[in-house]
């Protein structure tokens, strides 16, 4: 086949993408794949405490939850992401969960409690570490005054073996929570 054919069915290719992309993603928005669900991005503050002494953290945090089934809107599910650092002591922690939660609407307040497992990737003067996280936690949402927008205070408990040692982050965060 000739270049000028090749160009010619990729173009055409790339059109029949298009129309089929204006043809089908309007009613897969319609039929709302996600009916329910919670974006979160806040600032965080974490206390950790190692065998041999307290490294106070700050950093951020995002999640996002899914709450697959209407008629049971109270169970969700989350992934969670946090950053923290300790930028004097030369350590960085990245923790990436995931678990159920279960929250109640109660007005405008949304209390919710989670427990979330998943793995922590820890930098220390460049060593790192890569040990299996736990998380029990919780919090509250506060709806605003704008449409689905939300305020959250959250408190967690993270567990860690880190080599040896068993290392419990305390972690309290707030930010924004944009929900649909």
């Amino acid at each position: 086949m000739a270049r000028g054919g090749i160009i010619f069915v990729s173009k055409t290719a790339c059109v029949v993408l298009v129309l089929l992309c204006f043809v089908l993603l309007p009613s897969v928005s319609r039929a709302q794949l996600i009916p329910h669900g919670n974006v979160y991005v806040g600032a965080t503050y974490s206390s950790s405490v190692d065998v041999t002494a307290r490294y106070p953290f700050r950093g951020w945090e995002a999640s996002g939850e899914v709450i697959p089934f209407s008629r049971y809107s109270f169970a969700g599910f989350v992934v969670d992401g946090t950053g923290l650092y300790n930028r004097s002591h030369g350590v960085t922690q990245y923790n990436i969960l995931a678990g159920p939660r279960i929250a109640v609407q109660r007005g405008k307040w949304r209390p919710f409690v989670h427990a979330l497992g998943g793995i922590e990737l820890t930098t220390i003067n460049d060593v790192r570490y890569r040990p299996v996280a736990y998380d029990f936690g919780g919090g509250v949402d506060y709806k605003l005054f704008f449409k689905n927008f939300s305020w959250r205070f959250q408190a967690d408990y993270l567990h860690t073996h880190m080599l040896s040692a068993v290392q419990n982050d305390y972690r309290g965060s707030t930010g924004i929570v944009w929900r649909f």
